[in-house]
């Protein structure tokens, strides 16, 4: 098993994050939207706690991975016939969708922290220790930032349908590695 990213492909490590943040993002979009849908009391409340602790392993993975890549650099693209078609357009392209990507997993979480503190409560941090609220309770301010909370996870989700719906194209159409480089025993 490759931990480190080569030439080819991405490392164990580098996946393993990618893809914990993928199921994360989906389970905390979920629990976001459909919440309410569970029955009031303990259900609805553990539903709230397994958003909330995604969106702050979303975070602490965000650090890990911005490190990680600082550390070992992705590998290069590959050079393929779409990339000729698309000239020199293709990279940096792949790059400001990957800093918005990043952008959104840091800021989905943060406005998401500053929700929990506007409604006055405390940040529970899985379940071992809180962080009370610096405010006090603002039913306004608490229902505007939640806007903003959902616009932006919901733009999180949609560039990361794109960014699958981008892959899936390099893979069935290009016929590229793109997609194959970020899967586990990814080597041919």
């Amino acid at each position: 098993m490759q931990l480190f990213n080569s030439a080819r492909n991405y490392g164990a490590i580098p996946q393993a994050l990618h893809w914990l943040t993928v199921v994360l993002v989906a389970v905390a979009w979920a629990l976001g939207v459909f919440g309410d849908v569970l029955p009031k009391g303990a259900p609805r409340e553990s539903g709230l706690f397994v958003h909330a602790t995604a969106g702050i392993v979303i975070l602490a993975l965000l650090v890990v991975r911005l490190v990680w890549r600082l550390a070992d650099p992705s590998p290069p693209s590959e050079v393929t016939e779409f990339a000729t078609w698309m000239g020199k357009w293709q990279d940096p392209a792949a790059r400001v969708a990957h800093y918005v990507l990043y952008a959104l997993l840091f800021a989905v979480p943060v406005v998401g922290i500053v929700l929990q503190f506007a409604r006055g409560d405390a940040l529970l941090l899985f379940g071992i220790s809180e962080i009370a609220s610096p405010w006090t309770k603002d039913r306004v301010f608490a229902h505007n930032v939640k806007e903003v909370h959902e616009l932006l996870a919901h733009a999180l989700v949609v560039l990361a349908a794109l960014h699958a719906a981008a892959a899936l194209i390099h893979h069935w159409i290009f016929r590229d590695r793109t997609l194959m480089r970020m899967l586990p025993h990814s080597d041919n």
